[in-house]
């Protein structure tokens, strides 16, 4: 059975790469580490902004990396076993893991901050201005 595309209406062109965009973010379901996106709104230094927050509890600094990829913010998140170590109980796993979030046309990564076991990345939502252009007619006899 072949899928029909979601974004096959004739007056949607050039949208094929939102739509491969679609499927790559449903196949990327993993609930670790947890996050939080919220919208900061704009105040008198800064534009409106966009924060998403990883739980990192238990990642240093050098074990975390923060990367913008083509069109995609990529955090990744890599602990070392220590086998020096002996547990009676463990809770606590030491793993990795990957958070990919697909940035639209124009975001801005402003910055990341970890404190108290909390990731923070900035990104700024590029300002929205309407734009008309005149295509002139070429006329032909």
């Amino acid at each position: 059975m072949s899928r029909v595309p979601s974004l096959s209406s004739p007056f949607l062109i050039g949208f094929d790469e939102i739509e491969r965009v679609l499927d790559r973010v449903a196949k990327a379901a993993d609930g670790y580490p947890p996050y939080n996106i919220e919208r900061i709104p704009r105040d008198d230094k800064n534009p409106e902004r966009m924060r998403i927050t990883l739980a990192v509890a238990g990642f240093t600094l050098d074990q975390l990396d923060v990367t913008v990829e083509e069109k995609e913010l990529v955090i990744r998140g890599r602990q070392q076993e220590d086998k020096s170590r002996q547990f009676l109980h463990r809770g606590i796993a030491a793993r990795q893991f990957q958070r990919t979030f697909v940035l639209a046309d124009g975001m801005a990564v402003l910055g990341a901050d970890l404190r108290n076991g909390l990731l923070s990345v900035d990104l700024a939502r590029p300002e929205q201005t309407r734009m008309v252009r005149t295509v002139n007619i070429t006329e032909h006899e």
